[in-house]
Order: C-alpha cells, then structure tokens, then sequence
C-alpha cells in the first residue's frame, strides 16, 4: 500500500472533514432534489467561514454519485485553489480507479498515511465495487496493522467512509462496515488513537471507541442532504448540510466542533 506524508510544524492540528457530497458530471445537474455542486461551493465556503486557518480538508466519501470522469476532473479543478492539502476516502458511490487518476497527484487518496501538524492520520478505503456495504479486506487490514505498528508517539486519527459499528438506523445498519470488528479489534491496542471520522450517514453521530470511551466515533453530515437523525442534533439543526472540525493538541487533547449552514 502507498503511504504519503504531508508535513507540518508542530502545533495543534485542525482536521476540516466534508463529506457525502454526490456530485456530478452536470454542473447544474440535480441529485435528491438539490444541486450537488451548488451545495458542495456552499459547504466550501461556509466551511472556511466557520473553521478558518484548517491544516488539512478531508472529504470523507461518495464524492461523485455519477462515478464520471468529468465530475472527478471538475472536483480537481476545483480543489486546485484550495487553500490547504486535501485528503480524500472513496465511498460506495464512487469509482476509486477513476478517483485515483483523476485527482491521486493534487490529494492524498486512500488508503494513505498523512502526517501533519504532529498528528497520523490513516487512512482507509471501504469501497468494494457493486456493493454498497463497505470492505476493508484482510490485506488492507494487514496494512494498517504494520502502520499502526510504525505509529511512534505520534497521536492517531483513523478515517473511513463507512460506520464501523451500528448507528441504531435499521437501513445504514445493514449497509455499514462489514469487517469493522476486526477494525476496531486492532485500533483497540492503540493507546494514541484519538478519534474515528466517517462519512455515509448523512448525520451528525457520536459514539464511543467500545472499551475507550475517552475516543470518539464521529459520524459527518452530508454537505448536499440528511438522513435521520438517529441522534438530536447537537445545533437543534439536524437537516441542513453540514460537516466537522477536529482539533487535536501536540499532548493529545481533542475537541470536535459540528458546522451547519443553510444550502
């Protein structure tokens, strides 16, 4: 597996994380009744706005609903003037080849490891093709237990599209994680890891590392629509789009911030 490095000084590290996007080919093409690009530029701005000076975006999956060449070179060319690195996961409602192609030389694309601002960041591919439930695959899981071996003192963000445990909504329930016990089973160990971020649900989510209740689950609302909420929205604004700050100290200590904003 291919690993990359982007390098920062040591200083609190801020993780911009959007996700679930769904755009398309067609600029002004419409997806659940909404323009996904129009929403995406939106979450972009409004994003910066709230969450200014981030280290690192990380756009956590189902990046083109249309799997298009077209809508990833688009996505390219507009994470081109982004002011900061980019990191991107595949969901089920992409196609990693073309991803990896369009835009494997302007971002870090999964399975990675990034290295910023005093913090790893792993990581992970749970795209499997025809499936919408995710994989991580016994080879992927074997990568990341070396990586996770070669972690240091260095604290530990895992990222992945699909939930790896049970949210408590019947259908993404049946649609998660397939092999997330194993994952858990080995980030288990990890006394560094500090937080996991995920996409998919459309849905703020918090939830706990099951015997580490000191490391949180973060589930990412969509930046075009919402699912549920399993859980009350913590802004009482649980249908508008949305997304993450993670905030992590050189010591460890972490804070996690919801945005929202009207699309």
């Amino acid at each position: 597996m291919a690993a990359d490095a982007i390098r920062g000084q040591l200083k609190p590290m801020r993780l911009l994380q959007l996700s679930d996007p769904h755009l398309l080919a067609d600029v002004h093409g419409l997806f659940r009744g909404r323009q996904p690009w129009a929403c995406f530029e939106r979450a972009l701005e409004q994003a910066w706005i709230q969450a200014p000076g981030a280290d690192l975006l990380l756009l956590s999956g189902d990046l083109c609903q249309d799997e298009s060449w077209a809508g990833y070179a688009r996505l390219r060319d507009r994470l081109a003037t982004w002011p900061t690195p980019v990191a991107l996961l595949a969901g089920n409602h992409d196609a990693p080849p073309q991803l990896r192609a369009a835009l494997g030389r302007h971002a870090v694309v999964a399975p990675a490891v990034v290295q910023i601002a005093g913090v790893r960041l792993l990581l992970l591919n749970s795209h499997r093709s025809g499936c919408v439930e995710g994989w991580l695959g016994s080879r992927q899981l074997a990568w990341l237990a070396g990586e996770l071996d070669r972690s240091g003192h260095l604290p530990l963000v895992v990222a992945v599209h699909h939930p790896p445990v049970a949210i408590g909504d019947p259908m993404f329930d049946r649609i998660g994680l397939r092999d997330g016990g194993e994952l858990l089973q080995l980030l288990a160990r990890q006394p560094l890891l500090k937080a996991v971020v995920f996409g998919h649900i459309h849905q703020h989510w918090l939830g706990a590392l099951p015997g580490r209740p000191a490391v949180p689950l973060l589930g990412c609302p969509s930046t075009l629509c919402a699912y549920g909420p399993v859980q009350p929205c913590p802004l009482g604004r649980p249908q508008d789009p949305g997304g993450r700050l993670l905030e992590l100290d050189p010591r460890g200590s972490i804070s996690h911030t919801l945005l929202r904003w009207h699309c």
